[in-house]
């Protein structure tokens, strides 16, 4: 009802008549709309910390777009000089093992905050109607991010990136009928060499630049459908909201300022724990590393792929535990959207952060012994989660009472 008033506060507020801004407001009104989307955006009351991943995904992405570039300056994407450009970057480059290092830790948080922010809309239900196609773009991003992050861990063509491609297109390879192409297209060649470094170099690159494009596509929806919260009620007055600015900016700085802090401290003082050391020795076809082991953040589907017997059936399991994710909506047909309400969700959910944990552990361990049994109850729970707890729970759960509003409920856990 007052959003006209707003926008011609808007046009007020961000300048003078005459001015040039004023001249823009009036023929593309970006300061009204900025304004409407970003200032006075009304936001449930009661969002907790666990929202600041967000804003903490977008700083991030333009820092690793922004040392990207540099990085792409000064790279050679060819298997004889690959290694010694980043080895050039690292050593001899004025500043390069500092965007090189920025580079690397924030890819590594980019992919921690990215599954904290996927565990939120778990555990919260955002997921559920009217958010079905946020939920849909958002692993349409965790999709993207994860081949953009693939395809960069090869780039620097050490023993690690060489021979983790190598189990890839391997694996690639295992599916009937179509595998032998489809491996041919990733590779170019009969082997790992220049055209597929090539490759994964440009696709890299342009990878990243959809990211940001689908990113603002996921935005758009947050601000069509306006953003779940804890409970899982729709505001339903004004005291159930607060504008977006001045509280969730300066909440968001805070958080921004914390995760600084982690970034730095992992990027100054503690560099090691996200690197690979074999990945310091260039590629060499002719020896096999003695773990040949994905970056923590695969970890869990490289242990799906490792407890299946068959590279097929593991391709199949690893692809699975994405695909599923994209039929919540329709597999948790319960009205209650957050797990706090849920009496037999939610402790289902943290077995199924145990089991995601358990098969990270598994590829790390190579799903030998005890751990190839360990593997194939995580991944059983794992989809047992989504295909049967779910759709049952939503038919014979009784969930505790709604809060009649935000304004009323207490707590946000």
């Amino acid at each position: 009802m007052k959003q006209p008033e707003l926008r011609d506060e808007a046009s007020t507020d961000a300048a003078s008549p005459g001015s040039p801004a004023s001249w823009i407001e009036h023929r593309l009104p970006v300061f009204s709309a900025f304004r409407k989307e970003y200032v006075v955006f009304p936001m449930p009351r009661n969002l907790n910390w666990l929202w600041n991943f967000g804003a903490i995904l977008v700083v991030v992405l333009l820092l690793m777009l922004a040392t990207g570039t540099f990085l792409a300056m000064n790279y050679t994407p060819t298997s004889a000089e690959a290694f010694f450009s980043v080895e050039a970057i690292d050593r001899q480059l004025s500043g390069g093992w500092l965007l090189r290092g920025m580079h690397m830790t924030g890819a590594n948080l980019f992919l921690a905050a990215l599954y904290i922010h996927l565990f939120r809309g778990l555990y919260y239900g955002s997921y559920k109607a009217p958010r079905e196609i946020l939920w849909l773009s958002g692993l349409v991003l965790l999709v993207m991010v994860m081949a953009t992050a693939f395809a960069g861990y090869i780039l620097p063509w050490g023993q690690m990136s060489y021979w983790g491609a190598d189990v890839i297109t391997k694996a690639v390879g295992a599916v009937p009928v179509i595998g032998g192409t489809l491996e041919h297209v990733l590779t170019g060649s009969d082997h790992l060499g220049d055209i597929f470094l090539h490759r994964f170099f440009v696709l890299h690159f342009l990878m990243a630049f959809l990211v940001v494009a689908v990113v603002g596509l996921h935005v758009a929806c947050v601000h069509v459908t306006k953003s779940n919260n804890p409970v899982g009620v729709e505001p339903k007055t004004p005291k159930d909201t607060l504008p977006f600015h001045p509280y969730y900016t300066s909440k968001d700085l805070i958080g921004l300022i914390v995760f600084a802090m982690v970034f730095s401290a992992l990027l100054f003082f503690w560099p090691g724990l996200l690197t690979e050391p074999d990945n310091y020795a260039p590629a060499d076809p002719l020896h096999t590393p003695a773990n040949i082991e994905p970056e923590w953040y695969f970890l869990p589907f490289y242990g799906l792929l490792q407890s299946v017997p068959s590279k097929f059936g593991g391709l199949l399991a690893a692809a699975g535990s994405l695909l599923v994710l994209f039929a919540l909506p329709w597999l948790d047909r319960s009205p209650v959207r957050s797990a706090r309400f849920r009496p037999i969700c939610r402790p289902a959910l943290l077995g199924l952060v145990i089991s995601f944990v358990l098969l990270a552990l598994v590829g790390k361990h190579h799903a030998t012994g005890a751990w190839m049994l360990i593997g194939r109850l995580s991944a059983l729970y794992y989809f047992g989660y989504f295909l049967v707890i779910l759709p049952l729970a939503s038919r014979f759960e009784k969930p505790r009472p709604l809060p009649t509003s935000l304004a009323s409920a207490k707590g946000d856990a």
